[in-house]
């Protein structure tokens, strides 16, 4: 008994200096660059990409629908994306992943390595056989074409640090029942076939002195499973920004209401809803948590969160 007690303390010591060990950084730059909502430049679209940079490290997050909309709403917001060189893919759907072939060939050609090493979950290429029996994971497709163009794919199974300050948080710990996915889907994993709930899906966190910065592809692990797991995983500290696609555009007032408790427990005082959030679910969010037109807004191609101004919004998002 004794020994045993001395293990668990062993074990809390060592997680407690790993946590302590979280490098936090206090310059960054979140840009949306694919969403359905646009200002002055840029498309839209329904599909969801953004760069991130940190302390000079740069990533694209997904890389939209259409094989062109990020590569083009990039030059019109005069962004240099051929000096990115990894991307991160939230999960395997076209809406976050269809721009990945385009942007590589293009920017390839002005940097070798720009967008050549791509980071996934495991199951980003599960099976995931249609109705007719056709393969309906277009993933697979892209993943044999990237590698033909010279990019690596890293899989992960597990929370890490990718860049200092910059955390994956691999696929997510599923507590709360947030059905973020359509469950009409099969996948093929261990030779069974069994319902398709998007197990890679993952997200990406910035650590920062006043909290974690959340960025977010559909959450369809869902947001608050997403928040909790990181202060499980990483470190457990408020979660003070999320940004970007929370799939809560058919989620119920009943829903609603219970993730804004939940963002409040987590500490959220910024919010940036895109893509598959909804504009109602936003909306209420906003309301439930006594947000303003400053600290919650829909986004919209272009807008920008920053450690220097926060939330920079175009017009019409505001």
């Amino acid at each position: 008994m004794k020994k045993f007690y001395w293990i668990l303390v062993f074990t809390f010591l060592m997680l407690n200096t790993a946590f302590s060990q979280v490098k936090t950084s206090e310059n960054y730059r979140i840009t949306i660059l694919s969403t359905m909502l646009t200002d002055i430049r840029g498309v839209g679209e329904w599909g969801f990409a953004a760069l991130i940079e940190v302390d000079g490290n740069k990533i694209l997050f997904d890389t939209g629908a259409r094989p062109e909309t990020v590569l083009k709403n990039a030059e019109e917001l005069r962004i240099d994306l051929s000096t990115v060189e990894h991307v991160y893919l939230s999960h395997n759907h076209w809406d976050h992943v269809g721009g990945l072939i385009t942007l590589r060939k293009n920017l390839m050609a002005t940097n070798p390595k720009a967008l050549s090493i791509a980071h996934v979950g495991k199951g980003a290429f599960y099976s995931r056989p249609s109705a007719n029996g056709a393969e309906g994971n277009g993933m697979i497709d892209i993943k044999a074409e990237y590698e033909s163009l010279g990019g690596k794919f890293i899989i992960h199974e597990k929370s890490g640090e990718i860049f200092p300050g910059m955390w994956n948080t691999g696929p997510v710990t599923r507590v709360h029942n947030e059905r973020n996915w359509s469950g009409a889907g099969k996948i093929i994993k261990d030779g069974k076939s069994i319902e398709d709930n998007i197990p890679e899906d993952q997200s990406i966190a910035l650590s920062t002195s006043s909290g974690w910065v959340l960025i977010s592809g559909c959450g369809h692990a869902g947001i608050i499973n997403t928040m909790d797991h990181i202060r499980k995983n990483i470190q457990n500290k408020a979660i003070t920004v999320a940004i970007g696609g929370f799939h809560l555009l058919n989620a119920s007032d009943e829903t609603l209401d219970w993730t804004a408790k939940q963002m409040k427990r987590n500490e959220v005082v910024d919010l940036i809803g895109a893509h598959c959030t909804g504009v109602n679910a936003l909306y209420s969010l906003r309301s439930l948590l006594n947000m303003d037109r400053k600290n919650a807004v829909v986004g919209a191609v272009g807008t920008v969160y920053s450690s220097r101004t926060g939330i920079t919004a175009g017009r019409i998002a505001r």
